[in-house]
C-alpha cells in the first residue's frame, strides 16, 4: 500500500507503555440473546444479538452484511440529518435500540431511532496532522468501527501528546466509561500506527487490528491485539513477521468463523522479489490464542509487494462452511479452502476480477464485492470456481449490505445511496445522503438505512 493515497489505512499497534487502566474494570452485564441466526462464539456467556440489532461492522462477526428482517423499499426519504462534532469514518452500530456513532473528534454518541441524542461521551483530544509522520485523516480520532456485547460498547480512540491508542468500554445505555486499557504494545511506533479496521469479539476477547497510515511511513507492523472482555488481564497479540509494514488495515477488520477463529487480510510488507516469505500480501487465520493457524499468499506475493498490489484492501469473506473469497489491489480474485488455505499458491481458484476495497457482503453462495469500478455480484460454485453475475454502475463502489430484497451501496463521490436489484445490479431507488468517506458502509436497522457521512449521520427511511 506504498502509494495508496487514501487515508483509511489502519495502523499497527506500537509499543510504548504497558497496559493500564484509568478506573477499576467492570464486568459487562449479561443481556438476553435475541438473535435468530447462529452467531460466532464469544468464548464466554451468550453472544450478542446479531439480527435484532446491528452490533458490529456489517451486522455480524462473519461480516455477511445481511439484515434478514429489513423491509423491502417502496420509497426512500431522509428521516434525519444528524450533525455531529466530527467526520464519521466508522460504521454506525445499533444495540438495545441505541444507535452508536463514533467521530474523528474522539466522541461517541448514543442516538435514538429518530437520531435524537441520548448521550455523548468525548474520550479525549484526537491526534492532529502535525503530531503524525504521515496520513490524511485530520483530526485522527476514532476511525475503526466499534463493537458491542452484553451491554458494553468497545471503541478505540487515538490521542495526541503523545500519540497513543486505548480500548475503552462504554455502557451502551448511558455512555459512561467503564474502563480503559492501552493497546500500544512494544515493537512498533504508536504514531505510525492507525486503528482503521473494525473491532470484533471472539474467544472472550475484543480484537483490535492495526496497520499503517496513508503514505506507509515509519515503524509500523500489522498486528491484531486481543483484550479480555472485562478489561482484566494482559492483552495478547499476533504481529505479522515482516521487518516493516504488513498492515491489517481494511475497514471490516477480522472476519470470525463459526468456531471463533479469525481471518484477516494483510497488506504489502517490506520484503519483495527474491526475499524470504514474510506472511505479507496474505490471508491469515489466527486462533483465539493469537497464534497463526493457516495462511495463503499468491505466488506473486513478492512482486505484489513491490508494486502495491497486495490483498490487504478487502476483508476476507466466508462462503458457506467451505470457501474463503478474497480480491485485493491486483485485480485478481482467489477462492481458498477454509482450514486448509494452502500457503503460497494454495488457492482453489483464481481469475481476473476487479480491484476490491472495503468490505464485501455475502448471501448464500453469492458475494457482493466492492470493486473500485462498481460493485460486482459473483457466485462461488460447489467446486470453488467464481462466476460473475453482474457489474453495477462504476460510480457505485461502496461496501454493500443486504436487506429488504436489495443490495445497498454508496456512490461515495456523488454522495448517493443506491438500492440495487440483487438479480441484475440495476439501481431501483436512490437518494442523496451527503459526502461520505471512500470506505463508508451503511448499517440496517428497523426500516432505516444508517449512513455515516463526513458531517455526521444520515438516516434514510425505506417505507
Amino acid at each position: 500500500m506504498r502509494r495508496l493515497s487514501l487515508a483509511l489505512i489502519v495502523l499497527v499497534l506500537a509499543g510504548c507503555s504497558s497496559s493500564h487502566k484509568t478506573s477499576e474494570p467492570s464486568v459487562p452485564p449479561s443481556s438476553p440473546a435475541t438473535q435468530s441466526s447462529p452467531a460466532p462464539s464469544t468464548g464466554g456467556s451468550a453472544p450478542p444479538s446479531l439480527v435484532a440489532d446491528w452490533p458490529t461492522y456489517h451486522g455480524d462477526f462473519a461480516r455477511t452484511g445481511r439484515a434478514t428482517t429489513f423491509p423491502p423499499p417502496k420509497a426512500l426519504r431522509i428521516a434525519a440529518n444528524v450533525k455531529l462534532d466530527g467526520q464519521v469514518y466508522a460504521s454506525p452500530i445499533v444495540a438495545r435500540g441505541v444507535t452508536v456513532v463514533a467521530t474523528e473528534q474522539d466522541s461517541v454518541y448514543g442516538l435514538d431511532n429518530d437520531g435524537r441524542q441520548l448521550w455523548r461521551r468525548n474520550l479525549g483530544e484526537p491526534a492532529r496532522s502535525g503530531d503524525l509522520p504521515c496520513g490524511n485523516i485530520d483530526p485522527s480520532g476514532i476511525t475503526g468501527t466499534p463493537v458491542y456485547a452484553d451491554g458494553v460498547v468497545y471503541v478505540v480512540p487515538e490521542y495526541r501528546s503523545p500519540v497513543r491508542h486505548e480500548l475503552v468500554a462504554l455502557d451502551v445505555s448511558t455512555g459512561k466509561a467503564l474502563w480503559r486499557v492501552s493497546v500500544d504494545l512494544p515493537g512498533a511506533d504508536p504514531s505510525a500506527m492507525q486503528e482503521r479496521g473494525a473491532l470484533t469479539i471472539a474467544g472472550g476477547r475484543v480484537w483490535v487490528p492495526f496497520g499503517g497510515r496513508a503514505g506507509d511511513c515509519g515503524d509500523y507492523k500489522g498486528r491484531i491485539v486481543g483484550v479480555p472482555l472485562d478489561g482484566r488481564g494482559a492483552p495478547i497479540a499476533y504481529t505479522v513477521p515482516t521487518p516493516r509494514e504488513g498492515g491489517i488495515w481494511t475497514p471490516p477488520g477480522p472476519t470470525v468463523d463459526s468456531t471463533g477463529q479469525l481471518y484477516v487480510a494483510v497488506g504489502n510488507g517490506e520484503h519483495g522479489r527474491g526475499d524470504a516469505y514474510d506472511y505479507s500480501d496474505s490471508v491469515l487465520q489466527i486462533g483465539v490464542d493469537a497464534k497463526l493457524l493457516d495462511s495463503f499468499s499468491p505466488t506473486t506475493w513478492g512482486s505484489d509487494n513491490e508494486d502495491d498490489l497486495d490483498l490487504g484492501s478487502l476483508g476476507p469473506v466466508l462462503v458457506g462452511s467451505k470457501w474463503v473469497f478474497i480480491a485485493g489491489k491486483s485485480g485478481t480474485g482467489y477462492v481458498l479452502r477454509q482450514g486448509q488455505m494452502g500457503g503460497v499458491g494454495g488457492q482453489v481458484w483464481q481469475g481476473a476480477l476487479c480491484r476490491g476495497f472495503g468490505g464485501a457482503a455475502v448471501d448464500g453462495d453469492v458475494v457482493y464485492v466492492p470493486c473500485d469500478d462498481g460493485v460486482r455480484a459473483v457466485r462461488v460454485d460447489s467446486a470453488g470456481a467464481v462466476h460473475v453475475l453482474w457489474h453495477a454502475s462504476g460510480s457505485i463502489a461502496g461496501s454493500p449490505v443486504i436487506g429488504g430484497g436489495r443490495v445497498w451501496a454508496l456512490d461515495q463521490e456523488g454522495g448517493v445511496l443506491h438500492a440495487l436489484d440483487p438479480a441484475t445490479g440495476r439501481s431501483t431507488h436512490q437518494i442523496a445522503v451527503g459526502v461520505t468517506s471512500r470506505f463508508a458502509t451503511p448499517a440496517l436497522h428497523g426500516d432505516h438505512v444508517l449512513v455515516p457521512t463526513l458531517a455526521g449521520l444520515t438516516i434514510v427511511a425505506v417505507g
